[in-house]
């Protein structure tokens, strides 16, 4: 595939590394000094830019027909809107909050332990996130889905980042240098704890993960997620 990279920096090249390693070309690099670009000859666009970019870059990409993937976090307050775009241009549209095949298995291992808990409130869940120091998001957009998967499963309302009130879901963000993501699911009782979690060693599983992300939406049509690239069935 000739694929277009809409941000470049530490999550894009290692991208761009496995990209070539699987045999792909990438055609197109864009970075912030990047004024403007065209999409000719693109088969596919991955988009790891910055969250006041991503939906300009999506919006480009779907208003030329080009299917494109997108990591960015930080801008779902618009995701609706750009699904809209996508079905009303019969284009392509993948998004996850992480591309990760590990913890794509780790949001489905939450959503079963949230159920299977569902009936002991004597459990108070709360959610534990660390980031590398130049990430600009809070929490991270994997914490988010982790926290919605719980919420989808229980009475729990909400999350939050300040003081969680009983229907609200804690979450702790933390930013150390050089980590590359770890999420941990906490539940607590007076009696004992269940805790899950998924550490990251480096960038490279959530770059398989995008480039997979990639292959799978070549020449098809529609709004995906991972679970679509995984095969997993609700």
């Amino acid at each position: 595939m000739k694929i277009a990279l809409l941000g470049y920096g530490k999550m894009g090249k290692a991208i761009e590394a496995i990209a070539v390693e699987r045999g792909h070309d990438i055609v197109l690099k864009v970075s912030s000094a990047t004024e403007s670009y065209t999409l000719e000859h693109i088969d596919v666009a991955i988009d790891f830019s910055l969250p006041n970019s991503a939906v300009n870059n999506i919006s480009n990409c779907l208003e030329h027909n080009v299917p494109v993937v997108s990591g960015t976090t930080g801008w779902l307050d618009q995701y609706d809107d750009i699904v809209s775009l996508c079905k009303s241009k019969n284009g392509t549209f993948l998004y996850a909050s992480n591309f990760s095949l590990g913890v794509n298995i780790f949001f489905e291992l939450n959503k079963t332990l949230a159920k299977l808990l569902k009936g002991l409130p004597q459990y108070k869940t709360s959610i534990e996130e660390i980031h590398h120091t130049q990430k600009l998001d809070a929490p991270s957009g994997t914490a988010i889905t982790l926290a919605q998967g719980i919420i989808d499963q229980t009475d729990y309302k909400n999350w939050t980042l300040e003081s969680p009130k009983q229907n609200e879901i804690g979450i702790l963000a933390k930013r150390i240098e050089n980590v590359p993501g770890t999420h941990e699911v906490n539940y607590d009782s007076e009696v004992d704890s269940i805790q899950i979690k998924h550490t990251a060693h480096s960038r490279q599983g959530f770059a398989l993960g995008a480039v997979i992300a990639a292959e799978y939406i070549y020449n098809k049509k529609g709004v995906f997620t991972m679970k679509d690239v995984l095969n997993i069935n609700d």
